[in-house]
């Protein structure tokens, strides 16, 4: 599982923050205070769980009406700005979801400056295995 101080270090980042479903903000990096506060990023927490709820939701229809499988169920997303975006993922709450747990980690986010954006990096850092024990 990633962790804010990876995300943070990330090409790009100027902010990472974790956060629950519903929306709480329960953590977060700051590298540039004067473009971005907690209180943008207690706002963006709750977007981000609303967006994903929303996906999810339409995922999910979308797979009862076509029969098509592979939409759901959503895990990570990308949303686009102006200045800048960013990328969320719930990937190890699914991962352990389907091992059965019960007690899920948050979800994780970063703010990356559209200029200096690496994605793939994002979402490769989101995306790499907890060590096996």
């Amino acid at each position: 599982m990633a962790t804010l101080d990876e995300l943070i270090k990330l090409p790009g980042a100027m902010a990472a923050f974790e956060f629950r479903g519903s929306g709480e903000l329960l953590g977060q990096r700051i590298a540039y205070p004067e473009r971005i506060d907690e209180s943008t990023l207690d706002l963006l927490a709750h977007m981000c769980a609303a967006n994903m709820s929303i996906a999810t939701m339409q995922a999910r229809g979308w797979e009862k009406v076509t029969h098509m499988k592979g939409f759901y169920p959503i895990q990570e997303f990308t949303l686009v700005g102006f200045d800048w975006s960013v990328v969320v993922s719930g990937l190890d709450r699914e991962r352990l979801k389907h091992q059965g747990e019960t007690n899920l980690p948050p979800f994780m986010g970063v703010v990356l400056a559209n200029e200096k954006a690496d994605y793939e990096a994002a979402f490769a850092t989101m995306e790499k295995l907890e060590p096996a024990s």
